[in-house]
Order: structure tokens, then C-alpha cells, then sequence
């Protein structure tokens, strides 16, 4: 009784709710998943790119992505070098010693391409960069008790780090996982009908979405001159609007 009350002396109220979610089983099973497919994607990415083939091989040059990949392919040592990161990022979140490093540097790689594609419109990781970046802050939000001692304050309690105190609690956090399925939700819409016009990966898939619309010959100049004629995608977007 005197430690549990020492103990709520000691944390804030974000630091008590954070302490209860630690002890659920839901929340440290999800933050598994989040580690495991986030790895899996960066040393599949990875390993391309450290046996020196090009990423999506199969875009064309003359695509927004594919001439960005045709260049990226080409910078010698410093295509290893991304590769390399990703695997080393990918490999600190598989051990519970090194999440936290492994999230910290898997961040900035993952919002770099989150921007990428949405800069390009790449439909490759248009929808799932956007997830792994949120996947990628939940083990951040995971381990906030260790990273909140590289945080630019320092109003917190003086419990080092977390440490399970029994067993986990079963209790399904149903709102939290409603807001996941909700945010999966929105991003895909987001993807598909948020962006009305989209390169797409060729010329066939381009044109297939302004088959039988009010745009057909407006938006197959636009794939041509994408595909076709490799003209940036911004001059593209912008002689269609005209």
C-alpha cells in the first residue's frame, strides 16, 4: 500500500495512464505486431537495395517514381548505405533491448518516404508509408519511459524505466482498437478518393481511371504525357487542370 502511494507520488497523470497500459496484454501484443511487420518491411526494402538491384524494378523510368529510383539506383555506395540503415533499423525493433534505438532510426527514413510518395503520388506505399509512420510513433509512445529522458523537458518521475509488476491485464481496450481500424479506414479512402487524379504505375492503369468520365480526353493527355513523355509530374498535373 505505502509503494503503490510513494509510486503515485512520484508519477503525473500521464505517467499513471501510461503505467496502466503497459500492464494490458492487448496493447504489448500490438506493439509486437507493429515491430514485426515494420521489420519485415524494411529488410525486404533493404536487402534490395544492399544486393544492388533497383527498388520496384518493374516502374518505368519515365514514371514520377521510377526515374527517382532509376537515379537513387545509380548513387553507388550511398544506395548500400540506405539499405544497410533500414536492415539496422529493422533489426533493433525485433529485440526488446533495442527498440527503441531501432524506432528512433527507422523514423526518419519511414516519413522521408511517406512525403516521397505522397509528393509523387506512388501508389506502391501511397497507402501503407502513412501507417508505418503512425506504427512507427506507437512503439515510440510504447517506450516513452525511456524516451522521455531525451525529451526537451524533464517533468517526470524518477522511475528509470517501466517493470512489470504482475500479470497482464486481459481487458480488450476496445476504443483504442476501434481507432485503429478507423484510422486503416480513412487512410485507405484517404488513398483512394482523396487524390482524384493519380500516375498510377503505368499507362493502361492511368487511363483505366478516367475510362467513361467527364475527364477521358483530358486525363489521357495527362497519363500520356506522364508515361509517354516523361514530363514532370507537376507540368502534368497542371495542363490538366487547364
Amino acid at each position: 500500500m505505502e509503494q503503490s502511494e510513494s509510486l503515485s507520488e512520484q508519477t503525473n497523470p500521464l505517467e499513471s495512464y501510461y503505467f496502466q497500459i503497459k500492464e494490458n496484454k492487448w496493447y504489448w501484443i500490438f506493439s509486437i505486431f507493429c515491430r514485426v511487420t515494420l521489420a519485415y518491411a524494411f529488410i525486404v526494402a533493404g536487402m534490395v537495395k544492399i544486393v544492388g538491384e533497383r527498388f520496384a524494378s518493374g516502374l518505368s523510368p519515365l514514371h514520377p517514381m521510377g526515374a527517382y529510383l532509376e537515379a537513387l539506383h545509380h548513387t553507388g555506395y550511398y544506395y548500400t548505405f540506405i539499405g544497410v540503415a533500414q536492415v539496422l533499423a529493422a533489426i533493433l525493433l525485433l529485440f526488446p533491448r533495442t527498440v527503441l534505438l531501432g524506432a528512433l532510426l527507422y523514423l526518419p527514413i519511414i516519413v522521408n518516404i511517406w512525403i516521397l510518395s505522397y509528393a509523387v503520388r506512388f501508389d506502391g506505399s501511397y497507402f501503407t508509408s502513412p501507417l508505418m509512420v503512425l506504427a512507427n510513433l506507437y512503439l515510440l509512445a510504447w517506450n516513452y519511459d525511456q524516451l522521455r529522458y531525451i525529451l526537451p523537458f524533464n517533468r517526470h518521475s524518477k522511475e528509470a524505466t517501466y517493470k512489470k509488476k504482475g500479470k497482464f491485464s486481459n481487458k480488450v481496450p476496445v476504443m483504442f482498437f476501434s481507432g485503429v481500424i478507423a484510422v486503416v479506414i480513412l487512410v485507405a479512402w484517404q488513398g483512394s478518393s482523396g487524390i482524384l487524379v493519380m500516375p498510377r504505375n503505368s499507362l493502361k492503369d492511368c487511363k483505366s481511371q478516367f475510362v467513361n468520365t467527364p475527364d477521358e480526353l483530358a486525363g489521357f493527355a495527362f497519363c500520356e504525357c506522364v508515361h509517354t513523355n516523361g514530363n514532370p509530374l507537376d507540368d502534368c498535373l497542371e495542363a490538366f487542370e487547364k
